[in-house]
């Protein structure tokens, strides 16, 4: 009896000091509104819904989700710097679910690249979910091709790692990427560039350095943001071949139920 009125005040103790541990976890942190002010009550739902809100957009057509000038998120150094034909956007806000997301634990997600392997995505001219990456590997160097295993979960957050990547795209096969993770003020940035010609049978969809994307992950006191953006300079004749703004906007998906789903696995 004396060993379960302990275990009971243990509990008890637990249930208070954790909301208390989280808030002060939270205090220095910023909010939601304070990176994207001016968006909507509809939008921030969308926002913070199971799935998060996407959208494409055309060259020269307004984008949606901007953040605050002063958010100190750079898309002009990344995704705009190649002067984009298409552009799309995400924004997604994961909830907390006892634990307050960190820094280390992004990196931990984004360092899982053969968990990409085998993600799902509607394909509507199949009418069926599909693989989008039937193999993902991180690669030795940039000249190697030698695939090479996810590392084990970090203790410590780096200021900045570039890894190389290979993803076998179910549409454009082999594909290559360099991966850019750097640590900012608030959060981090994990940007994607193609560093090998996209090709589709015979065509080359997107060229080297043609496909840029910024993925900006950050813990606010609201849950954990993932913003992305990706941008893709594809000329006309392959965009009547090849519907663009979805191709961006499906493996965007892919990628943030990729990082969402490797967060969660770590509460």
């Amino acid at each position: 009896m004396k060993y379960q009125g302990f275990l009971l005040l243990l509990i008890s103790l637990f249930i208070i000091i954790l909301p208390a541990s989280i808030a002060a976890e939270t205090n220095s942190l910023r909010s939601f509104d304070d990176i994207f002010p001016s968006l909507d009550e509809s939008q921030k739902k969308e926002a913070f819904s199971e799935e998060g809100t996407i959208r494409s957009v055309k060259k020269n057509e307004a984008l949606e989700f901007l953040p605050a000038p002063g958010s100190g998120i750079d898309l002009y150094g990344t995704v705009m710097r190649s002067n984009p034909s298409y552009l799309a956007e995400s924004l997604l806000v994961i909830p907390y679910q006892g634990k307050v997301f960190t820094g280390l634990d992004a990196y931990n997600a984004l360092g899982k690249i053969s968990d990409l392997k085998g993600r799902l995505y509607h394909s509507h001219t199949r009418d069926a979910e599909v693989a989008l990456f039937q193999e993902a590997v991180r690669l030795e160097n940039e000249k190697s091709g030698k695939a090479v295993p996810d590392p084990l979960p970090a203790r410590e957050l780096p200021n900045a790692e570039t890894v190389f990547i290979r993803l076998k795209d179910v549409n454009f096969g082999n594909c290559y990427y360099r991966t850019d993770m750097s640590v900012t003020p608030f959060g981090l940035t994990y940007k994607i560039t193609n560093t090998k010609n996209i090709t589709y049978l015979l065509f080359t969809v997107l060229r080297e350095d043609k496909f840029n994307s910024i993925l900006y992950i950050e813990p606010l006191t609201d849950g954990m943001l993932i913003y992305s953006m990706a941008g893709a300079d594809a000329s006309d004749f392959i965009s009547s071949m090849i519907d663009i703004p979805s191709a961006i906007s499906k493996r965007l998906l892919v990628f943030l139920s990729w990082i969402k789903d490797n967060l969660k696995s770590s509460t």
